[in-house]
Parts: structure tokens; C-alpha cells; sequence
């Protein structure tokens, strides 16, 4: 044998385990180019030309995917070149995509040349994740978390294949701007797929982009190296994306950064959005967990401040969606443990199956056949604050499905300030199934302003207790009289 190659020969295309970003028809477009050359030992006339054939099957049975995705000619020149594109392709997989140069004159196309092939492809969506270091993941302990065909991520090593856990290794990576320092270990992620993938059908992908200790200033569109880093990375996988995972604060929570980080955040949005080409990309936001400090309270305002800051986010943008974390249990001072990931990757895939695909509606993708809208997603916020009383400040939370209660009736998760300074707390009611009642243990004076969840390590929060869920931390709004 020459070793010379032959037959037709894949030069740009999709890649092995690769994911398509579906459009909004839940199709997408593979298109491909190459080079074609002869074998001229098999007696066949491939020296005087011939075309070059493509087609998509199924993995697991040879079959095409559609009859109009079977063989189908390329654009063939004689100078070697070839070009073609498969259209409407549906969203699934794994698909395999088999190429083939049928020489002029040869009437047995199951003996055409060999052509290229890619496996394991598939349509579906791709969800970025940025952030620090609770986004690469530095769960600790053992999981249940495993790989799964469908489920698929763009290595830093730039390649594509099956998503598994380190998400985040950087071994031979072309993208050195997000090496971690430390081995990363488990994350969230894998399981938010997993979810999206059973409930949508279609394969799902990721592309971690995040940074142990990364400041939001590095994921600033117009000159942060983290997001050029994203950017060559969503450019790598195609260049489209259905929504991205942000966990990211915990580095901005100090002075000098906490006061100004939710303006700085949404103008990074904006130009997120912008650079990615998509006006309306969603943002799924992780509200800071706790942090054991080795000097507690030192910061406890700024943790406070980020935290309202993400929940303020999501009230201004309807496209910034906000879930909590402040219930879920670390791996050390300030990364979620295993346990907590996987609770944390379903509170994302609920959101992302409510606020962006919109499960459970009429006509959505993944509805199921739900005839009376999917579970609710979202977590309980303060909806309404005022006096009842001199002594007395009245809290509603929304939505509260079940009721709100508390784990740990010691726990004093509330925080009255007036112009003296703390107010204490007396007593805390429940009532009225989404209802607080605050009793303070003087008459304020000035301006009352609650806090939940207040300072880096808070005590337990109020919880809907039927579906378990927290309400979202909020930090010194201000009591209507």
C-alpha cells in the first residue's frame, strides 16, 4: 500500500461526538467541505472524475436518518475540491455522517470509494458555563453523576466528547485562559443535563468556560480575557448557543466591588448578549451560597450586597433568571459539595425548563402531554413588605406552593435595621401559609430596611416545604409604611 489517501476526504465539518445547535424549527444544518481523490489500482475510472456522495444515518442502525438525508451528491469540481450541506436535520442522535466518491461511470454505488466519516453526532442544545469556582466544580466526595450518550461537552482540549466529570480539565488545553490552579472535581452541570435531556428528548451539551477565583471585571465582553476565552470556545462549537449558567460573585463580594457589581453585571449582559449574537440569550444565575470564613461577618454586607445584586438582576431582566443555593451543604469553606451539585443542577434544569423552553405550556417542546402546566420553578421571593403596627413588619413571599416554614425554629435568618442601627427580633411567625411576621423589640425610628439571608454564613432560611425549596436571600429593602 502507498498510504496515499483516497476516496472522498473530509477537510472542514463536524467532529466526532460533536452537538449541533438546533434552530428554532428544532432543526440544524451540517455543512462540509474536502478533497476527493482516485484510487486508480482498483480498475475503476476514477482518474477521469466522478462525484462525491454524503449522507446521515442513525448510529445504533445504519438507517438514514430521513429519506431525503440518504445519499445525496455534492458539489464535486474536477480540480479535487468538493462542498456540500445536509439540511434539516431533525434534533436527536447519535447520528453518523458517511461521506463516499463515486468515480464516473461506476454503476454499483455500495462499491463507490470509501469516503470520511463522523460518529456520534447529534442536534440538539448547547448551554455555556461561566463563572468561578463553583461553577467549574470542586465537589469532593463520591457521586452518582455518570456519563451518557446525548449528553456531550467541547473538552479544553478542543475536542468533542462525552461530558464527564472534571468538566473543567484542562489537560492539553488550546484554551489556557481558563486552566484551573487546582485539580476541579465535581459540578452541577452533568446533572442539569441529564434533566434537560430526559424531559426534552434531544441531546444536550456543554462548554465550560469558568475560572476558579475569577473576577466579573475578566468576563467584561469588550476586554475581559475570560470571555474572549468563551467566545473562541461557542466560535469553536459553531457559533450558537441556547443559554448560558452563571455562578459567579463570591470573588466580587468586598469592598470596592459589592456597592456597583449589579450594574457591572447587566451591563455584561448586554454585552454578552451582543457578542454572541443573540438579544434574548437567557441567563441562569446562581445566588452566592454561604462561605465559612476563616474571620466571620468581616464581609458580610458585601456577600449580602452581591446577593441582592443577583436577585435585583433577574427582577430588571427578563432574561436573567435567579436560583438559590444558601440550603446546600459545602465540600470546605466555600465550595458545594456533591450532594449539593446534584441538588443544584435540578434547580437549574427546572428553571431552564420552565423560563427558557417553557415545558408544560401548550405547544412547547418537552411538554409531555402536561395538561396543567409543568411544577413551579421558581423560588420564593419577597413579593410584598410593610408595618402592621409600630412593632410589627409584615412579609409575603411568592410563590409559595406548599408553605413556609423553617428547618430550625432557633434560626434568626432576618435582619431589622432602622437609623439606630439593628433592631432586634423578638419573635418570627409563620403564617398564613406564604406569610412572616417579624416582631421587633422596639419602635424603629426612620426608614425600617429587612434583610434574609444577611452576611457570608447565614442562618437557615424560610423554606417552601412541600418542594424544598429556599426563598432568595434579599438584603436591605426598604419597609412601606
Amino acid at each position: 500500500m502507498d498510504g496515499k489517501p483516497w476516496g472522498a476526504l473530509i477537510a472542514e465539518g463536524p467532529s466526532d461526538w460533536q452537538i449541533l445547535q438546533q434552530g428554532p424549527s428544532g432543526t440544524a444544518t451540517i455543512a462540509l467541505s474536502g478533497r476527493w481523490a482516485p484510487k486508480e489500482s482498483m480498475g475503476l475510472l476514477g482518474a477521469s472524475g466522478g462525484m462525491v456522495e454524503i449522507r446521515l444515518v442513525r448510529e445504533d442502525s445504519g438507517v438514514p436518518v430521513t429519506a431525503a438525508l440518504n445519499w445525496r451528491a455534492a458539489e464535486t469540481d474536477a480540480d479535487g475540491s468538493w462542498r456540500g450541506e445536509l439540511g434539516w436535520v431533525p434534533a436527536g442522535g447519535p447520528y453518523r455522517l458517511e461521506t463516499r466518491f463515486n468515480p464516473k461511470g461506476n454503476k454499483l454505488g455500495e462499491w463507490s470509494l470509501r469516503g470520511d466519516m463522523r460518529h456520534f453526532l447529534g442536534v440538539g442544545d448547547l448551554w455555556i458555563i461561566a463563572g468561578q469556582s463553583n461553577a467549574s466544580g470542586y465537589g469532593r466526595g463520591p457521586y452518582d453523576d455518570p456519563p451518557e450518550l446525548g449528553l456531550h461537552m467541547l473538552r479544553h482540549h478542543g475536542a468533542w466528547t462525552l461530558a464527564a466529570h472534571p468538566l473543567s480539565d484542562a489537560s492539553s488545553t488550546v484554551f489556557p485562559a481558563a486552566r484551573e490552579t487546582y485539580n476541579t472535581g465535581h459540578s452541577p452541570f452533568l446533572h442539569f443535563a441529564r434533566a434537560l435531556k430526559r424531559e426534552l428528548r434531544h441531546p444536550i451539551a456543554l462548554l465550560p468556560t469558568a475560572l476558579g477565583g475569577s473576577p466579573l471585571q475578566d468576563w467584561h465582553p469588550d476586554s475581559g480575557p475570560l470571555f474572549a476565552n468563551l467566545k473562541a470556545m461557542v466560535d469553536l462549537a459553531g457559533g450558537r448557543v441556547k443559554g448560558m449558567v452563571w455562578y459567579q460573585g463570591e470573588t466580587d463580594a468586598e469592598p470596592g466591588r459589592a456597592d456597583d457589581y449589579l450594574d457591572r453585571f447587566l451591563a455584561c449582559v448586554k454585552g454578552w448578549r451582543s457578542a454572541l449574537k443573540d438579544p434574548e440569550l437567557p441567563i441562569l444565575t446562581v445566588q452566592l451560597a454561604r462561605y465559612r470564613s476563616e474571620r466571620p461577618g468581616e464581609e458580610d454586607r458585601e456577600w449580602s450586597r452581591v446577593r441582592e445584586a443577583q436577585r435585583q438582576a433577574a427582577l430588571r431582566d427578563a432574561r436573567v433568571f435567579a436560583v438559590p443555593a444558601l440550603d446546600l451543604a459545602l465540600d470546605d469553606t466555600i465550595h458545594i459539595g456533591t450532594a449539593g451539585n446534584m441538588t443544584l443542577g435540578a434547580r437549574l434544569a427546572a428553571c431552564a425548563l420552565g423560563a427558557v423552553y417553557h415545558v408544560g405550556e401548550p405547544g412547547a417542546a418537552g411538554n409531555r402531554g402536561l395538561s396543567h402546566g409543568a411544577p413551579e420553578w421558581r423560588p420564593p421571593d419577597l413579593a410584598e413588605i410593610a408595618m402592621d403596627g409600630t412593632q410589627v413588619v409584615r412579609l409575603r413571599f411568592s410563590p409559595v406552593t406548599s408553605r413556609l416554614d423553617t428547618h430550625d425554629p432557633k434560626a434568626m435568618p432576618f435582619l431589622a435595621e432602622d437609623a439606630d442601627g439593628p433592631v432586634p427580633i423578638d419573635k418570627i411567625l409563620y403564617f398564613q401559609r406564604d406569610s412572616v411576621k417579624l416582631f421587633l423589640a422596639r419602635t424603629p425610628r426612620g426608614t425600617v430596611r429587612i434583610s434574609c439571608g444577611h452576611g457570608e454564613n447565614p442562618d437557615t432560611l424560610p423554606m417552601d416545604m412541600e418542594r424544598q425549596m429556599p426563598v432568595l436571600s434579599f438584603h436591605a429593602v426598604p419597609v412601606s409604611s
